[in-house]
């Protein structure tokens, strides 16, 4: 175990003792688990960072004639979609319960 000087802001060290007395347990168990929290929590970010993101690999593409670059044509197409899907969906008749 190493010995350690550390500056701590007066009343976060003050708090930090009081919390550690309400817990029963020591200052330094305390400091070790608030370092050891976030570590662990700064690793769990580095490994969500290094996943790859999900590429689709189809084939296709955009509809002809829509413009990739014009947020306004790809929120229009979007709409026309879900127009056509509320129509398809509306044409279905609701299962009879047995």
């Amino acid at each position: 175990m190493m010995k350690t000087t550390l500056d701590i802001n007066d009343s976060l060290l003050a708090a930090a003792k009081a919390f550690a007395a309400q817990q029963r347990t020591t200052l330094t168990q305390l400091i070790e688990e608030g370092l050891k929290l976030r570590l662990r929590s700064s690793h769990a970010t580095t490994n969500v960072s290094k996943r790859k993101i999900p590429v689709f690999k189809g084939h296709g593409g955009l509809v002809a004639g829509l413009n990739p670059s014009s947020n306004k044509a790809m929120l229009e197409a979007a709409s026309r979609l879900t127009g056509l899907v509320k129509q398809d969906v509306s044409k279905i008749e609701p299962a009879t319960a047995n």
